[in-house]
């Protein structure tokens, strides 16, 4: 089953500090998420697989993320609400979605571990990256990959600012 991943990543690749953003809030990365994530066929729903760090950095009152099929990786017996569901591996949670006919996409969002996960894996299709011009302090960091599995040229923005921020939207395509 194809999937994407979405993230934002500062100049340095960094994603995380103390399991939160590192820069403050951006409106239009936010929307970009939302509109991303949530876009699904008529009558479909997509899918978001996020490691239990991430699950734990959403805002209480965003979980589970509305509008989409939250997929948490985890081996604890963590308790989750009705819906969520729980995988204890990445192939694990795409052939959950993979055996739904009711999923559109699927989206991969963090953290660390399972962006490396996916990145490396023989289904993932397209990176949607919000590239930030700025430097953070980080703990974690978007993993290193081949830039030459990619397709070239990549679909940018323009640059926009936000809070004193740039940043782009970038969409790159893994090669066939």
């Amino acid at each position: 089953m194809k999937f994407n991943i979405i993230a934002a990543l500062d100049a340095q690749w960094g994603i995380g500090k103390d399991n939160k953003l590192p820069w403050p809030r951006l409106e239009g990365d936010m929307k970009h998420f939302h509109d991303n994530t949530t876009k699904a066929a008529e009558g479909k729903i997509n899918a978001v697989i996020m490691g239990r760090k991430t699950w734990d950095s959403l805002p209480k009152k965003s979980r589970p993320l509305p509008d989409r099929l939250n997929v948490v990786l985890t081996r604890s017996d963590m308790e989750f609400p009705e819906g969520v569901l729980k995988a204890d591996s990445f192939d694990g949670a795409l052939k959950m979605l993979e055996d739904r006919d009711d999923v559109d996409l699927v989206w991969v969002i963090g953290g660390a571990n399972v962006y490396k996960q996916a990145l490396e894996h023989k289904d993932f299709h397209r990176l949607y990256a919000t590239e930030i011009t700025s430097e953070f302090d980080c703990d974690a960091f978007f993993p290193k990959f081949d830039f030459g599995m990619m397709h070239d040229p990549f679909a940018a923005t323009d640059y926009k600012e936000e809070n004193g921020i740039q940043y782009r939207f970038i969409i790159m395509t893994v090669k066939e």
